[in-house]
């Protein structure tokens, strides 16, 4: 996975109105999820931006209110790839990937992120590409080959996620369809429904007549 270096500052006025204020300053509110677990009461202090999110059995999670510039985030944004933000609080380095993005239903601008801090020895789930390989045998038999999913859910420690699953359709017959279920990633976990279809060969109008006269 690439590797994305983004500088936040601590976010500590909080609220729709400071939100929309950030915004017309071209900065993006952000959280950074996925930080310690705590016992509640909490008996530590707690970094600017810090606060905790009950989760329940006398526990808590530490998340992070973040702002960033919105020309900073541009191309880890909009883009297919998929990175391992390297992420810099006041000098303090994080690991980070993106979790989810809202944008303005109208304007398209982003409205707000969310990151999930990541480590070496805790698996995360992330949407990864998919890149197919290969002639399809239903292909050369007149059939057309689609692509259902341009992406699929993988759980992975995030330095062995890859940029890409490469799918080979080589063997794929006309009429035939690969699903979740069929494949298989060293070191990766598949998080998609098994029945899943990732692509197929369909049947063409030339397909079916040259299947009827081989009859």
């Amino acid at each position: 996975m690439k590797t994305f270096q983004l500088t936040a500052e601590p976010r500590t006025d909080l609220g729709k109105k400071a939100a929309k204020g950030l915004r017309k300053s071209n900065l993006i509110p952000v959280v950074l999820n996925g930080g310690s677990v705590i016992e509640l009461p909490y008996a530590g202090t707690l970094k600017a931006g810090e606060k905790i999110v009950e989760i329940g059995n006398g526990k808590g999670l530490i998340t992070t209110d973040l702002v960033v510039k919105a020309e900073d985030v541009r191309k880890l944004v909009y883009t297919p790839d998929i990175f391992a933000i390297e992420l810099s609080i006041n000098g303090e380095k994080r690991n980070a990937v993106l979790k989810d993005i809202q944008f303005h239903p109208v304007k398209d601008n982003i409205l707000h992120m969310d990151l999930l801090e990541v480590s070496d020895n805790k698996p995360v789930t992330i949407e990864v590409p998919v890149k197919i390989e290969g002639h399809a045998e239903g292909v050369k038999a007149g059939g057309k080959l689609t692509l259902s999913m341009k992406k699929i859910k993988v759980k992975a420690i995030y330095t062995e996620i890859p940029e890409r699953v490469v799918v080979n359709v080589d063997s794929l017959g006309l009429g035939k369809s690969l699903q979740i279920g069929d494949l298989h990633f060293e070191g990766l976990e598949l998080v998609n429904a098994k029945n899943a279809v990732v692509c197929a060969v369909q049947l063409t109008r030339a397909a079916r007549g040259a299947q009827a006269n081989a009859q």
